[in-house]
């Protein structure tokens, strides 16, 4: 069964993941659109061309996968309405046009969350976002639902990868130099490998039959930024006593980070959707692609 793929976001961390995930299946066809091919601020030019990949596709089945999002997370806090645009109403036409024709994929994150939990947050977990970003996220989670349709949200969190810059490339970046470097060790999440999410989304978007409306998938285990940032000194050889942790009250920030990010994925599992690899041995992999 061929599939018509839609991937938004395409030039992003995740989008080039994603497209790099769907080269080359055979009978697929996909169409990835970036900023300069997708305004999502312009609900007229999101319609219009959703409306246009659906008249055209000419496949057994079509998916979009929404990679697309306002990720400044700390600009979003002076310029809440652009966000809310992109994250919230964006996701919001993207569900009404497919509903009915074609499988939504909607990414969301941790921070539609409090952040004050002490167990991983389940689904149905009340949000309660504290960041203009967060308020964003959560605004097109009730957008894709309320669109109805065939449509998921899969929130992730803390991701990384080889594609622009993010916390494991700065950290690797660091480690080449042999730079000591403080990080915060008071915020536990998962962290995610963008080319373990791709691959999960993809694997939602194909997916035969329903797929629950609400989904988390993160990488297996949690730790907090020291952690992680340790774990990468060491895997590049370098030294990880140039480490040293502090708190999130040294670095204040415009937008408030989530204490705790971490996301249970059971209801992902008992779907039979695939696994996600332990966080360490996902980052030992993709030390080997950052070049």
């Amino acid at each position: 069964m061929s599939t018509a793929w839609l991937v938004t976001g395409a030039r992003g961390q995740l989008g080039r993941e994603l497209l790099d995930v769907l080269a080359g299946r055979p009978g697929d066809r996909v169409t990835a659109l970036g900023r300069a091919e997708l305004d999502l601020t312009d609900e007229t030019a999101v319609r219009r061309t959703v409306r246009a990949w659906l008249d055209a596709v000419g496949a057994d089945r079509a998916v979009l996968v929404n990679a697309a999002a306002y990720t400044a997370v700390d600009a979003a806090e002076t310029d809440e309405d652009t966000a809310t645009v992109v994250n919230g109403h964006a996701p919001g036409w993207l569900a009404q046009e497919t509903a009915g024709r074609a499988r939504l994929v909607h990414v969301s994150t941790d921070y539609v969350f409090d952040g004050t939990a002490t167990e991983p947050y389940p689904v149905d977990a009340p949000v309660a976002p504290r960041s203009a970003y967060g308020r964003s996220k959560a605004a097109g989670e009730r957008a894709v639902a309320a669109a109805g349709g065939d449509a998921t949200v899969v929130r992730t969190a803390w991701v990384y990868g080889r594609h622009g810059r993010n916390f494991v490339t700065t950290m690797a970046a660091r480690a080449a130099a042999g730079a000591p470097v403080s990080v915060v060790d008071d915020q536990v999440g998962s962290p995610t490998w963008s080319a373990d999410l791709a691959a999960g989304l993809v694997a939602a978007g194909e997916r035969a039959g329903p797929v629950p409306p609400l989904l988390h998938l993160t990488g297996a285990g949690a730790v907090s930024w020291f952690g992680l940032a340790r774990a990468v000194y060491e895997e590049l050889g370098a030294d990880a006593g140039l480490v040293s942790p502090t708190t999130t009250a040294a670095f204040p920030r415009p937008a408030p980070r989530p204490a705790w990010s971490v996301l249970d994925g059971s209801v992902w599992l008992a779907a039979g959707l695939p696994p996600q690899r332990p966080w360490r041995e996902a980052l030992t992999r993709a030390v080997r692609t950052l070049g």
